[in-house]
């Protein structure tokens, strides 16, 4: 007799562990997106690995009743790479901050895009380094501790911030990602749909999900004026369209920018494992023939 298929719910994925954020945080809205996309894809806890770094959202795989690791700060794609890699049949979840995704990890990001390594990369912006008492962030605007930010920034950045910030979306499409998307955690109906795509799509997944920090820098007022959806008829198949806007966006759109399909990198791997083993098997051979 066939077993039974189990139906998981959303609180199915949460672990013993309650989340320790400060009130209002972005990221209680992630997480709870993670476990309804989770739950919708019916996926075993058994086989999800939750790979974070440094950061506030480094704390994320905590909360979650599957697999964790809490990795080094910015190497959180290296960590969940290698997890892939070692075995294919793991559903593999990056998790960082805008800091250690952009800052310290900005090197593991153009490869981990243009090798396509299937797992999904969620990042929350917040446009600041919280968990370390507001130091404006590599995605911090220009001008912005003297505009819009809390008290606590200000002392950080009392000059203001003068360097441009970095375009995640940007960078992403332009370094070959093959699925990319903007989310934002108070919209969370969106924020699941994009991650049951993201989990779903063979390859790099790339999520932007602002995920607002009303401790030390704003409140979602401001981030609530400052998003829109896509264009109508937004086509999610042109890269040099997602890459337009993403340079001229006065607004910061919200939905699947970017999609794919190609080979992921475990695929085109594997495709080399048995030329390799070929190889090492004749050159073990000619080894105990020079032996006889």
């Amino acid at each position: 007799m066939a077993e039974a298929i189990k139906v998981r719910k959303a609180a199915d994925y949460r672990s013993e562990t309650k989340p320790t954020w400060c009130p209002g945080c972005g990221d209680f809205g992630v997480l709870s997106a993670m476990y309804k996309a989770f739950a919708q894809l019916n996926l075993d806890p058994k086989q999800i690995v939750v790979v974070s770094g440094i950061g506030c959202s480094g704390r994320l795989p905590e909360f979650v009743g599957g697999y964790g690791f809490h990795g080094v700060h910015g190497r959180v794609l290296p960590t969940a790479m290698g997890v892939k890699l070692a075995n294919p049949e793991l559903t593999v979840v990056a998790v960082g901050g805008d800091g250690d995704g952009f800052a310290i990890g900005g090197g593991h990001v153009p490869h981990a895009a243009r090798r396509n390594v299937d797992i999904t990369y969620l990042v929350m912006d917040n446009q600041i380094y919280s968990l370390t008492k507001g130091q404006p962030s590599p995605t911090t605007p220009p001008g912005m501790a003297a505009v819009r930010v809390s008290p606590s920034m200000s002392k950080m950045a009392p000059a203001g911030v003068h360097e441009l910030p970095i375009n995640p979306l940007a960078m992403v499409l332009a370094y070959g990602g093959s699925f990319v998307a903007r989310a934002f955690s108070s919209q969370p109906n969106q924020l699941v749909e994009l991650l049951v795509l993201a989990l779903q799509h063979r390859g790099f997944a790339f999520i932007q999900a602002i995920s607002p920090c009303v401790t030390f820098y704003d409140s979602y007022d401001r981030w609530k004026e400052d998003v829109a959806p896509l264009p109508a008829g937004w086509d999610p198949s042109s890269r040099v369209r997602a890459l337009d806007l993403a340079l001229a966006e006065e607004k910061r759109h919200l939905g699947l920018w970017y999609r794919e399909e190609r080979p992921a990198y475990d695929e085109t791997i594997g495709a080399v494992r048995p030329v390799a083993a070929a190889e090492r098997a004749a050159v073990l051979e000619r080894l105990l023939d020079s032996f006889a």
